[in-house]
């Protein structure tokens, strides 16, 4: 059994770069040498869902670039109830070495809700994610982490090329187009779920429960001071992923809703710009009526123009009843998500 001494979790006290710092080590991996200065323990949250037959693997690559980083870190396994078996590797895992944590929910929540309880989990000044498939290298890590180092909040790793099919890529970049009026930045279009961000960002949600949940979005509520660099992407090496195109667009539309008054705006606009063409309408028919003393036929032109207008109007009550669904939910006060059980620890309570 492989047993590390770790550190209780504290947080980083300020000095110049903003986080603690500690006696150097010889840096042992090139990519790390601006964030080895000051070595902060390193907490990585991977959301665990169906991926049963990669995990041992995943494990294995990211404890030996992390080691050979020479980067002291913990790697929290969420497992999300995928029913396939993978609880139990994480399970043996923990029990393997003491760096890993697993922690169980009571249903399947989704992937956002199992970051967010990982994220709170973490007892390190550092906190990194990355998807269970092997997509995002762990290799990559520690470039994340040298950016990290220059002073960043948040540093994405985003894919210098997407190894997805054309409609599930076209569909995501509508997702990220979404997520970039909702988080109020220019680059987030190249945002990903390899990331790297310092674990005090959490305080600016320490009380949200959603729903919905989306990490990044609540990233931002804490800090502007956001990045992100290109990075390997693999292809999937087991199973199909989860999110298909019309799932994506699904979570798009969840998260203009739920952090995001643009439909609103927009139903408003639609409002204005249909109000001045009944406007003209009016007008059109009331001139007509003057110079020709002869008024619009019947009932073709005013069934279209109800048919129109009905329309409009049912389209800008939809959108308030999405909102006031949201309302609705939160109300409940439902819980983002809920701990079955946890892998035993000597050093956790």
């Amino acid at each position: 059994m492989i047993r590390h001494a770790r550190r209780p979790y504290r947080l980083a006290k300020p000095c110049l770069a903003g986080y603690t710092r500690f006696e150097p080590r010889q840096p042992a991996h090139p990519c790390v040498e601006g964030f080895s200065n000051s070595m902060p323990y390193l907490s990585v949250v991977v959301p665990v869902y169906r991926s049963a037959p990669v995990l041992k693997e995943l494990h294995r690559r990211l404890s030996a670039v992390l080691t050979d980083a020479k980067v002291t870190f913990e790697i929290i396994f969420v497992e999300d109830c995928g029913g396939d078996g993978s609880w139990d590797v994480v399970q043996a895992l923990a029990q393997a070495d003491d760096r890993v944590h697993g922690l169980r929910m009571s249903r399947n929540f989704g992937q956002q809700n199992a970051l967010l309880a990982g994220v709170r989990a973490a007892r390190g000044e550092v906190i990194a994610t990355l998807d269970d498939d092997l997509q995002h290298p762990p290799e990559e890590l520690p470039k994340l982490l040298a950016v990290f180092g220059q002073g960043h909040d948040v540093v994405y790793g985003w894919p210098e090329r997407q190894q997805h099919g054309l409609l599930r890529n076209a569909a995501s970049h509508v997702t990220k187009l979404v997520l970039q009026e909702a988080m109020g930045l220019e680059n987030a279009v190249r945002i990903s779920a390899f990331r790297v961000f310092s674990t005090r960002l959490r305080e600016a949600f320490a009380e949200f429960r959603g729903p919905p949940v989306n990490l990044d979005i609540l990233l931002t509520w804490g800090t502007r001071n956001v990045t992100g660099i290109p990075v390997r992407h693999d292809p999937r090496c087991h199973g199909r992923s989860g999110y298909d195109a019309a799932k994506l667009l699904s979570i798009a539309i969840n998260l203009l809703t739920g952090f995001s008054a643009i439909p609103l705006r927009l139903a408003s606009a639609m409002g204005v710009l249909f109000a001045a063409f009944g406007i003209l309408l009016i007008a059109f028919v009331l001139l007509r009526l003057l110079i020709t003393g002869y008024s619009v036929p019947g009932f073709p032109f005013l069934a279209a123009s109800i048919c129109l207008f009905s329309g409009v109007q049912l389209l800008t009550l939809g959108v308030l009843g999405e909102y006031v669904a949201r309302i609705y939910l939160r109300s409940m006060n439902q819980p983002a998500y809920l701990v079955r059980e946890t892998t035993p620890s000597k050093d956790r309570t």
